[in-house]
């Protein structure tokens, strides 16, 4: 049996040993020093009016009464200075610097989140097996030591999720980055249904899933409509962000129906095969002329015009006709297109 405690080297008393009591102080001077290790700083020179209970972790290049302790524990007891030599896995806290070190490998390191091998942090909320790291603050900050600062967020394969979630009361209303592909995307939702807002290919294009445009047309060749009469259309195609036809007219035609507010451009075509001078004009809701194509009594003529305007979410639009002509109805001859700017 040895004299000494294995790990603080603290002394036994003996069998018939004289002055019992100085081994059991020197235990307990021992122990007062290094339990709930709090170290005043870490220096290479002792401090000159130390205070009785003044721990210190030895640095490197000690002079004076601490020289050859670097390392070691340097307690001031009893008027003198006192050394003990730390152990794999001790903790001392800095009180100077703030900060909890541990000793490794023979030397002092500071102790980081990833010495301890966290596998979940709750910053004043819980942790879970789902969401490792959680924090609820009014703020979060991340920034630079120095130069720039980047956040990754990286994700096993294409087929995964790498993407920022916005939710309200634990809803989700909008989400950005690359869900399920390669391709940066911005996703929106009413709490139900999702829809994809923007879509950046790898190649740089942009893409609007949802921006409003379409093209409306009839499909049944020569007609001559009647002096103020209306038409409308019956075909639709290039079709996105909702657009579609709406209302009936009295000769089977449908109007072009607006989804949403917004500034449009507007293109409306007429071609006639024969006129003795004629007008179409572009109708909202059935009332209001937008504007007017004008053509003269030459045939066979198309006639053209686009423009932004700005249009208001199920306004109706349709064609009033003036003058007398023949009109061609086919794509691409006499035909309303419109896309959301």
């Amino acid at each position: 049996m040895t004299d000494r405690t294995t790990n603080l080297s603290m002394p036994f008393i003996l069998p018939s040993q004289a002055q019992k009591h100085v081994t059991h102080n020197e235990a307990l001077q021992a122990l007062d020093a290094v339990v709930q290790l709090a170290v005043e700083d870490v220096a290479s020179a002792p401090p000159a009016a130390p205070g009785e209970g003044m721990r210190f972790i030895v640095a490197a290049g000690a002079s004076g009464a601490w020289a050859g302790h670097q390392g070691q524990i340097a307690a001031w007891q009893d008027g003198a200075w006192s050394f003990f030599t730390p152990k794999e896995g001790w903790l001392a806290w800095v009180v100077a610097a703030r900060k909890l070190k541990v000793f490794h490998a023979a030397i002092w390191n500071d102790l980081h989140p990833a010495d301890a091998e966290l596998s979940r942090l709750g910053i004043n909320t819980v942790a879970d097996n789902n969401n490792r790291l959680a924090i609820a603050s009014e703020t979060s900050l991340f920034t630079h030591v120095g130069h720039g600062h980047q956040a990754k967020i990286n994700k096993s394969s294409a087929k995964d999720t790498a993407t920022l979630l916005f939710q309200s009361n634990w809803t989700g209303h909008a989400e950005m980055g690359l869900a399920g592909d390669n391709e940066f995307s911005i996703k929106v939702s009413n709490g139900k249904d999702w829809l994809t807002a923007l879509q950046i290919r790898q190649d740089g294009t942009v893409i609007q899933p949802q921006r409003p445009a379409g093209r409306a047309y009839k499909n049944n060749g020569a007609t001559s409509p009647a002096p103020d009469s209306e038409s409308g259309f019956t075909s639709l195609d290039q079709v996105a962000g909702k657009v579609a036809l709406g209302a009936a007219l009295g000769n089977g035609d449908r109007t072009l129906v607006v989804p949403v507010r917004g500034l449009y451009l507007v293109s409306l075509m007429s071609t006639a095969v024969s006129s003795s001078g004629h007008s179409t004009a572009l109708l909202r809701n059935r009332a209001e002329i937008l504007f007017t194509l004008w053509a003269p009594g030459a045939a066979p003529m198309t006639v053209s015009h686009s423009q932004p305007l700005l249009l208001e979410a199920g306004d109706e639009l349709s064609l009033k006709h003036a003058g007398t002509a023949q009109i061609y109805n086919a794509a691409g001859a006499t035909q309303l297109a419109l896309v959301m700017l």
